[in-house]
Formats: C-alpha cells, structure tokens, sequence
C-alpha cells in the first residue's frame, strides 16, 4: 500500500539552533552582569540601604554592569525562548527590542556628530561632577584612576580641576594632606617603579608649571580623549559598524525564524 506525504514549509533548525545558541551566551553574560552588579552593591551596603543610591554624589560604575546586564538578560531570554518553543511572540519582541537599541545606537551616532560641541561641554561636566565625588565611592574612584593613567591626563582640561573636590582644592581652610595635590593615577610612571606610589601627587600643583609636567600629566582627559579617538578613528568605526551589522544579522534571522512557524501554522 503507498501513500503520498504531503511536505508543506517546515521551520529551519539551522535558523532555530543558531539563535538559540546565540542568545544563551548573551543569556549567561546578562546574568553575570547582573550577578557582578549586585554583588558590588552589596559589598557597599546599598542592598541593605536602598535609600543610599541617592546618596551618590557622581556616576556610580556599577550601574553600566546592572543596566548592560538586564538587557542583555532580557534579549537572552527572549531570543532563547522564543527560539526554542518557537514562540513567534517573544521573537518579535527580540527583534523589535534589538531593533529599538540599534536604532537609538545610529541616533545618538548621527547627534554626536553634529552636536560635537554640546557633547564636550558634557563630557566635561560629566567629569568634574564626579571629581568632586572622587572620594565617596570606591568603583568612582577606580574608574576615574583607570581613566586618567590610561589616556595619560589629569582632571577634564587640567590638574586644576582637580580644585572642585574637597581634599585637593587648594583653598587656605583645607587641613588635608592631599591639599593641592591630585590623585596617584595623575603621576607621570617611573619605569623603574614596581610598587606604586600612591603620594606622588601631594603638593604637586604648588610647584611651577614647568617642574608640574615633570611629575604629573598636565593635559585634561577631555582633549586627550578626543586625540585617542582620532588616532583610533578606524578601529572604533569598525568595532561599531561591526555591532551594527550583528543587531542587523540577528534581526534578519528572528524575523525569518517568524515567518518560517507562521507559515507552517497556517498549512495546518
């Protein structure tokens, strides 16, 4: 006896496994985003003191690992699940959500061009909002030395800046010790130097401009972030262009993935 098997659209595996795959990396890293987060957090008494995040008198880093991390969980989620119960639902809000991100990416792109000027004026005020809070929170502190030793500066356009916080300005009624001094991480390094010396700033801004330079970096992080950015031009062009185009890939492939179990619903 033969019979004929009718074969209407199937639902690719190539296209399922692959987003699935895809997205439970981006599921795990959301979580230890997350996980890093919150454990920061917690080591700083905010969890048990939610009150204390108004506290924070400039950017706490914490938040770039909180925030990236529940994104990156929610489109883990549902790219993962959406995939694997091919639920055409939850595949739709991956590739509208990841569409939303990419287009507010080319967005704030197009603005950052045109608005260049604005932008420094931020950046600087971004700085120096959160030079006055240099000592209030350990994950500040860390990310403005990071900053500073890396593209080699000191404060946003100069060591003075570094007059805004309360234990370096230079005013007659500070008692500090740090008074008229930066931070270690503004020191020029001494290659011969294995143990860092975290007094090298005291004092440093009462000598002359000249012997200044000789000890710390007198040039802002401001200019010196703009002279990295264009040495660095193509590079960071081709990290965000390559960004761009797996947003693009991955919302190609849902949409795809879409279409594909509508199909085979609607031969039901």
């Amino acid at each position: 006896m033969s019979g004929k098997h009718y074969k209407g659209p199937e639902v690719s595996c190539c296209i399922k496994y692959f987003i699935f795959g895809f997205n439970v990396i981006f599921w795990f890293l959301g979580i230890a985003f997350l996980g890093i987060g919150l454990w920061a957090w917690n080591e700083k008494g905010v969890l048990s003191n939610i009150s204390s995040i108004t506290d924070l008198g400039g950017f706490d880093p914490v938040w770039l690992f909180l925030v990236v991390g529940g994104v990156m969980f929610i489109l883990g989620f549902a790219g993962c699940i959406g995939a694997l119960r091919e639920n055409t639902l939850l595949l739709k809000f991956f590739s509208v959500f990841l569409g939303i991100i990419f287009f507010l990416e080319l967005t704030a792109g197009v603005l950052a061009f045109v608005f260049k000027d604005w932008i420094k004026d931020q950046l600087y005020f971004f700085i120096n909002n959160n030079i006055r809070a240099y000592r209030d929170d350990i994950d500040l502190q860390n990310l403005i030395d990071f900053t500073q030793e890396y593209w080699q500066c000191c404060g946003a356009f100069g060591a003075d800046d570094w007059n805004l916080n309360i234990y370096f300005n230079c005013t007659d009624s500070n008692a500090s010790r740090e008074r008229c001094g930066v931070p270690f991480s503004c020191c020029t390094k001494d290659p011969a130097e294995d143990v860092i010396n975290t007094q090298c700033g005291y004092d440093a801004r009462q000598k002359p401009e000249v012997d200044q330079q000789i000890v710390i970096y007198t040039k802002g992080c401001v200019p010196q972030f703009e002279k990295w950015l264009q040495d660095n031009l193509t590079i960071v062009a081709g990290i965000f262009i390559g960004i761009a185009l797996l947003q693009i890939f991955g919302i190609c492939l849902a949409q795809n993935l879409v279409s594909d179990i509508e199909a085979v619903r609607a031969s039901w």
